[in-house]
């Protein structure tokens, strides 16, 4: 009797345990599916922190770079290639200065978060998006899809094929 009772709770963790597993890949191909259906995915700036930038030049903008579990644990991990279901995001804003901060210091020395400018999406799908390194791109101006060419994005993500084509590194 308590074997059996010993097998139960085994089986009944080992169907949990997979229902938590294809749960969380179905989630990320839901987020998938949103970004290249023309949405926001639900939630994605509570995503974690990757990094962050300032970009110089033609875009002149700061950036918060995050991404979801998957593409988190690869980053912690330094796992390259980053597996299927990886999903960076790239948000970025004009930046401004912060009247209230320079006003306290006497000086201009703050740059703030101004007007929002677009979110890009970097999606690992290796065998949906081979010709582009296994990533899909898009971005949104406006909550919107634009109509970017994604080969246009992955132009400029080869030169950093051996980091997976992936500009950005993890920030601890």
């Amino acid at each position: 009797m308590k074997k059996m009772s010993i097998l139960m709770v085994v089986a009944v963790a080992a169907v949990g345990i997979g229902s938590v597993v294809t749960f969380a890949e179905a989630g990320n191909d839901y987020e998938s599916d949103q970004i290249f259906a023309g949405q926001l995915p639900a939630g994605y700036r509570d995503w974690k922190l990757v990094s962050v930038a300032h970009e110089e030049g033609k875009l002149n903008d700061i950036r918060a770079i995050l991404g979801n579990d998957v593409a988190i644990k690869a980053y912690r991990d330094g796992k390259l290639p980053f597996p299927d279901g990886s999903i960076i995001a790239r948000i970025a804003w004009t930046y401004v200065p912060s009247e209230a901060n320079d006003k306290a210091f006497g000086q201009q020395q703050s740059f703030v978060a101004g007007a929002p400018t677009n979110v890009q999406f970097m999606v690992k799908d290796s065998k949906k998006y081979v010709s582009t390194g296994g990533w899909g791109y898009t971005q949104f101006d406006d909550g919107k899809p634009a109509h970017v060419v994604v080969q246009n994005c992955f132009s400029c993500h080869v030169p950093a094929k051996a980091n997976d084509y992936l500009f950005t590194h993890y920030s601890p």
